[in-house]
């Protein structure tokens, strides 16, 4: 018997069930870096607060929530995210080690992978920053 290739409209043409998997932290990163390329998607979004940073939710990417945060200048907070980039202004990644406090400028543009513990951001700069996470 020959196996009909032809078949269209089903996941598997063996009719197995497909499990769904979580992302890979690639797909994510991909994820982030597109986001970032279209601001017209959600500059209008972008909320300015003394206060603090300011998180507005976008989309869920393959069930993973995308967040947008505004850093308004000298102040910081702990991202829980596994991707992240900067879109614009100054951002410092703060980590605690055993050796002491290392600080660590970002860059624009560059899309970052977060381990466990999840990283410390602060803004040092004059300006608001704006940065992207999942």
């Amino acid at each position: 018997m020959v196996p009909d290739l032809t078949m269209r409209g089903q996941d598997d043409p063996h009719g197995r069930a497909l499990t769904a998997r979580p992302p890979t932290i690639g797909r994510l990163a991909a994820r982030v870096h597109a986001l970032a390329a279209r601001p017209a998607d959600w500059w209008r979004l972008i909320g300015f607060d003394d206060s603090g940073p300011a998180r507005i939710r976008l989309d869920d990417a393959d069930g993973v929530p995308v967040w947008l945060t505004t850093w308004p200048p000298g102040h910081g907070a702990t991202v829980d995210a596994r991707v992240s980039t900067l879109i614009a202004g100054e951002l410092a990644e703060v980590m605690i080690t055993p050796d002491g406090v290392t600080e660590r400028p970002l860059r624009a543009n560059r899309v970052r992978v977060h381990a466990t513990p999840a990283p410390t951001y602060t803004n040092p700069g004059p300006a608001y920053a704006v940065s992207l996470h999942l």
